[in-house]
């Protein structure tokens, strides 16, 4: 499991570094016990943790803090006793997503397998294609909606929308254009072995804004951010080429 809680900051925006290896330890442990065992009120984590409760309470409110995990009322099967049910503490998406749980694995095994038969490199471009295709129209309608001259920083939008963390700024001079950074890629891992989803995606983008666009950087590859320079096109000829279906 990844460390959880260790993303927060302190009021001065600096990351915070008080968090010794020990509390991220046991935050950890608290945050997996509630997924071993469910939702568990904070006397069940003291008990199987062999904790306190004030400090499986100090931890919950940070993990809580952290979109980790979530207070809920406890579920009552049967008769209910007087007074308010107890609450309990489960773990959110969020949370749950901080555990290793193979999905990069099976999606790569799947895509192996599917390039291990006849024809499997064409299928597997297909599919990356396909991918793309089935999220097109956020990304079609969130740049044609916008100015010509702010159509890139519009993509990066939408694209923050999906997980990707994406910023629009000026490309570096001497060339005349943009850059397109995705500083998160929810598929690295698989695209780092199958590189038409990367290669997909980039066609997609030169479809989208109407010009040829080169893709100078990717986290599948190693770097740190994936990077696409956008050379800078004319009002007239943008407007010629929106509203253009995927091929």
């Amino acid at each position: 499991m990844k460390n959880v809680g260790e993303a927060r900051e302190t009021p001065t925006g600096a990351p915070q570094e008080e968090l010794a290896t020990g509390e991220r330890s046991t935050r950890n442990r608290v945050a997996r016990s509630i997924l071993d065992h469910g939702p568990s009120t904070v006397a069940e984590l003291a008990e199987r943790l062999g904790l306190t409760q004030a400090a499986v309470r100090r931890h919950l409110d940070a993990l809580a803090g952290d979109g980790v995990v979530e207070a809920r009322e406890q579920r009552v099967y049967g008769a209910r006793t007087r007074g308010r049910p107890a609450k309990v503490f489960a773990l959110t998406d969020c949370g749950r997503d901080a555990f290793d749980q193979s999905y990069d694995k099976l999606a790569a095994d799947a895509l192996r397998w599917i390039a291990d038969r006849e024809g499997g490199n064409e299928a597997i471009a297909a599919f990356a294609r396909a991918r793309i295709a089935a999220q097109a129209s956020a990304y079609r309608e969130a740049v044609e909606t916008a100015a010509p001259e702010q159509r890139t920083e519009a993509l990066a939008k939408a694209l923050s929308a999906d997980g990707y963390a994406a910023t629009a700024r000026s490309a570096p001079h001497p060339q005349k254009g943009e850059q397109l950074c995705q500083h998160h890629c929810p598929v690295a891992h698989v695209a780092e072995q199958f590189p038409q989803l990367c290669e997909a995606e980039t066609e997609f983008f030169a479809e989208l804004l109407g010009t040829h666009v080169q893709r100078l950087a990717t986290i599948a590859h190693g770097d740190g951010v994936c990077t696409t320079f956008i050379p800078k096109i004319s009002h007239n000829a943008s407007a010629s080429t929106a509203g253009r279906n995927p091929a």
